[in-house]
């Protein structure tokens, strides 16, 4: 693991210890309360997207209801995050659905290389899935970003709390220290039932995978 990966995760687990924990003092001697989880509404609409993509690729929706499932947030576990992550991000060229297929909104695999925030998350949900992650645990979430702009990130829920895989960012952060507004995601218990999600900004059992990620032969070396 590479210096900086080995700091993000010291930073993330740190993060969970203090939620643990309650709260950390800050310099100015104010409490700061870390919120490890986001918390939950009721059932909302699925993004358009996700309902013409399940349309359009009905296998890579079906799913039975089934009980959630959180990772256990390990240093192997972390590394393969940060690798996926990044690999993905590196890989992909960003380009907009207009520019891409001529419309403003269409959810798909960028297996041509090229795609847009939801395209990215697919990716990663499929190549983690495909290692043995469980399902559950890997949530499509929309969210408004720091300018206020529609966005799409995947939230890796672990046992230390939920993670962002997000393709603005290098670094995986915990969903509280995004500095974005979470509005829904998919459920835990079906990824075509949806649920809202709070601001979470101020004041405002579990699984592990079961198998190692695969990177295509000609990038592993780039995200070593």
């Amino acid at each position: 693991m590479s210096p900086r990966s080995k700091a993000v995760l010291g930073t993330a687990l740190a993060a969970a210890m203090m939620v643990v924990l309650g709260a950390a003092t800050a310099q100015s001697g104010e409490r700061v309360e870390r919120v490890a989880y986001a918390s939950v509404g009721g059932l909302v609409r699925p993004p358009i997207g996700w309902v013409e993509f399940c349309n359009e690729n009905p296998k890579e929706c079906e799913a039975r209801s089934s009980e959630p499932r959180d990772v256990v947030l390990t240093s192997t576990v972390w590394k393969d995050l940060v690798r996926v992550n990044r690999w993905v991000n590196d890989t992909i060229q960003p380009v907009t659905d207009m520019d891409h297929w001529g419309v403003v909104e269409r959810w798909s695999f960028p297996d041509d290389g090229k795609g847009d925030c939801e395209d990215y998350v697919l990716l990663k949900r499929r190549m983690l899935m495909q290692a043995g992650w469980p399902r559950e645990a890997l949530l499509i979430t929309v969210v408004r970003d720091k300018k206020g702009d529609g966005h799409a990130v995947l939230t890796v829920k672990t046992d230390k709390g939920e993670f962002i895989l997000d393709n603005q960012a290098e670094e995986i952060l915990l969903w509280s220290e995004t500095g974005y507004r979470f509005v829904k995601r998919q459920s835990q218990a079906n990824p075509n039932v949806w649920i809202a999600l709070g601001d979470p900004r101020p004041p405002t059992s579990t699984a592990s995978p079961r198998a190692d990620i695969t990177l295509p032969k000609n990038q592993v070396s780039a995200v070593r």
